[in-house]
């Protein structure tokens, strides 16, 4: 029976995973290195010992409703998409909410996690940590290791000839990077067109000389502000679309999916991709296009090699008097606290059973939390994996035996082994992902019965944004505010826009209405269509 629970970690998921521990009766012991809370949210000025944190001007891709704590929503005055001191002065709030301070043993460093000799009977752990240079062996029931993705930098230096042997400027990978001060006026190269490689080289180039960038793959670039000017997750991320992707040919729907993209700019005109692409990327940047249409980004192939001062591309152009090359080439992950014959019972997320346990294993009792790509928020994926981790440790939950485990993981893994910076470009679709651990949680709502029982939350539900609130509706860890939460979602998200009231009296509720009624066959045959044949549980995706 396990009760006593180690959490490595006291970013996000080690906050909800501290929570859920709580909530199933557990006794969670966390231990973080740093002195405070936030983990990559938590901005230093410093490395801090090879710490990762986000840089100065971060702000989040995805928006506060579709990115909180299932039972505890963002304030309504905080803005949609939130600076990181916002989201740490979130984090805050929710671990005073819930009392989740007490549990956490901050500049504790794990320094090795092993199974004890009795392991194959017991499940147990041998935990053991240092502080102020002391070190301590604990003994735990199970492990929850909540230390994410962003963890050792990955620095690809053998694909660029010459970066470290001619190249006379300097390079640094965009974990060193924390604001502009550093580049002002000078010629910077960024390689890499992910996220970060895009907000930087908007950034950079507001001070420096000149910004290039260099891009691999196709990249599809979209905003934040979608139609009508609401968050694009909240508009995009719906049951309703999440079905027709379902429904449609897929060929169409990446159609579709183009030519939306499109509609804001002609992805091929800016040399950023084509509709013919097979291979792509997405990112949100508002800003990227017009640097592009400015000049003062401009767009690079692939890097073919460095010289002293200069960085020669692969269509064959040269870029002189290069000062400063940034490499936004993603992260690593790496547990070295974890012993090694654990280690190699999983070299990736898709090695895991659901992204979370090695099902080699002999004994359920290590799960690793957050190691997941989504096409939404990884926040709300982290916490439904610890509500259903936390309920097997409990015992309300169990796993399939492990051949079905392995099974499942072989059937799900990339058929091709692909480069490790090129991790994002297989996303998981949000949807299928949580309510495929949502179900096997017991917690995944059912919009059919809803309809019958209160067909105005299911409308919400179905065609409304899929919010987390969504996955506190029923069974275990069922939150009564959750209705109430779904319902005003939307007076949540304009309410910090109602700075200065204008009136418009052209607008009322009576299109709400009718859309309801319309909508309600096209719910029961989505119903029908996907209880009488379900797809697996989650897909690949690109983006």
């Amino acid at each position: 029976m396990v009760r006593r629970v180690a959490v490595i970690g006291a970013g996000v998921g080690g906050l909800a995973s501290i929570k859920c521990c709580l909530d199933e009766g557990l006794e969670p012991t966390c231990f973080e290195r740093s002195e405070d809370i936030g983990g990559l949210w938590r901005y230093t000025d410093s490395m801090d010992g090879g710490r990762v944190s986000v840089y100065r001007s971060v702000i989040t891709n995805t928006s506060k409703e579709m990115s909180c704590f299932s039972d505890f929503p963002c304030p309504e005055d905080f803005p949609s998409f939130l600076p990181h001191g916002l989201l740490l002065e979130y984090f805050r709030m929710y671990a005073q909410h819930f009392d989740l301070l007490r549990h956490i043993h901050f500049k504790t460093t794990a320094l090795s996690v092993r199974r004890r000799p009795d392991f194959a009977t017991s499940g147990q752990w041998e935990v053991v940590t240092e502080r102020d240079g002391i070190q301590e062996s604990h003994i735990f029931d199970a492990i929850m290791v909540c230390t994410g993705h962003y963890q050792e930098p990955y620095l690809p230096l053998a694909s660029f000839p010459g970066i470290n042997t001619r190249f006379k400027g300097q390079y640094i990978h965009s974990q060193e990077y924390k604001d502009v001060e550093a580049f002002r006026g000078k010629r910077v190269l960024v390689v890499g067109i992910g996220n970060t490689g895009g907000d930087l080289s908007v950034e950079l180039s507001r001070v420096a000389a000149k910004v290039f960038l260099s891009a691999r793959s196709s990249t599809w670039v979209f905003s934040r502000v979608s139609d009508h000017g609401f968050p694009f997750d909240m508009v995009n991320t719906t049951r309703f679309k999440h079905f027709l992707d379902w429904l449609l040919p897929s060929a169409l729907t990446r159609r579709i999916r183009f030519r939306k993209f499109n509609s804001w700019f002609n992805h091929t005109n800016y040399g950023l991709a084509s509709t013919k692409s097979s291979h792509f990327k997405v990112i949100i940047n508002e800003e990227l296009p017009f640097c592009l249409l400015s000049g003062t980004v401009v767009l690079k192939t692939n890097v073919k090699e460095f010289t002293e001062s200069s960085a020669v591309f692969e269509d064959g152009t040269i870029e002189e008097n290069i000062d400063v090359v940034l490499f936004a080439t993603g992260y690593i992950f790496s547990f070295p606290f974890l012993e090694e014959s654990v280690r190699s019972l999983f070299n990736d997320n898709r090695s895991l059973y659901k992204c979370i346990f090695p099902p080699r294993l002999e004994k359920p009792t290590l799960a690793i939390i957050g190691l997941v790509q989504l096409t939404g928020s990884v926040m709300v994926g982290t916490e439904m994996q610890a509500r259903w981790v936390t309920g097997i440790f409990a015992g309300w939950n169990k796993l399939p035996p492990t051949r079905r485990m392995i099974a499942d993981v072989l059937k799900r893994k990339p058929p091709v082994k692909r480069n490790p910076s090129e991790k994002e470009n297989l996303k998981m679709s949000f949807i299928s992902y949580t309510d495929e651990i949502a179900m096997c949680a017991g917690v995944k709502p059912n919009v059919l019965r809803l309809l019958l029982t209160d067909p105005r939350l299911a409308l919400a539900i179905f065609f409304g944004p899929c919010t987390p609130y969504q996955y506190r509706l029923v069974g275990r860890g069922k939150w009564s505010g959750a209705r109430n939460a779904i319902l005003t979602q939307w007076q949540r998200t304009l309410k910090p826009l109602r700075t200065r009231m204008v009136d418009d009296s052209s607008s009322n509720s009576s299109g709400w209405c009718w859309m309801c009624l319309l909508a309600l066959p096209v719910v029961l045959t989505a119903g029908f269509l996907l209880s009488k044949n379900p797809r697996p549980g989650w897909s690949l995706q690109v983006g």
